[in-house]
């Protein structure tokens, strides 16, 4: 049950982080091309860039579930299966303890806009604490992703963010091609 509410958070963050990034498109849209016909929205930039950091921090749980997070296997893929295992504990833990100063320090600060009333300085005064909501939310789901990761390999399971070696060529070719590469 815990398994099913954990994954339907990282795919809930991801949505959102898809829908800021809708919402930046059809701002930036709407600010071309009603300039010419007089349109405007007041302070669309700092509305853009609100959105802009929901994306990238909302989306970090999911691409990170999903094992699209830049790695850098070079050292690490040259290790036996038992080294590597205690490489992904330690990298897990050092990952995890980052994450969660960092969240720690988004959630108090986004307390703290709220508790002082911090209003924005641009052409339309919005409460601070909304648009931070995105920035420490999705830290806070990132350090949650870590730790059911960590708690995951600690038991003695693979990593769920790598997907195994490809075993044939047309597997190699099969995920250069979904990658993108």
């Amino acid at each position: 049950m815990i398994r099913v509410f954990l994954d339907r958070l990282y795919l809930f963050s991801g949505y959102l982080a898809g829908l800021f990034l809708i919402a930046i498109f059809v701002l930036m849209m709407v600010l071309s091309a009603g300039r010419p016909v007089g349109i405007n929205i007041p302070a669309g930039d700092d509305f853009i860039s609100w959105c802009m950091a929901a994306t990238a921090f909302l989306g970090l749980a999911h691409t990170f579930r999903h094992g699209e997070m830049i790695r850098v296997g070079l050292l690490i893929d040259r290790l036996s299966d038992k080294t590597r295992h205690y490489v992904e504990i330690v990298s897990l833990l050092v990952g995890v303890g980052f994450i969660g100063f960092f969240a720690w320090n988004a959630v108090v600060m986004t307390w703290q806009s709220w508790k002082f009333h911090d209003i924005s300085q641009g052409v339309v005064a919005v409460p601070l604490w909304i648009p931070q909501l995105g920035y420490s939310g999705g830290l806070v789901i990132l350090f949650i992703a870590f730790v059911d990761e960590l708690i995951h390999v600690g038991r003695g399971f693979p990593p769920r963010y790598e997907l195994p070696k490809a075993v044939t060529a047309e597997e190699i070719v099969e995920r250069a091609v979904q990658s993108g590469v």
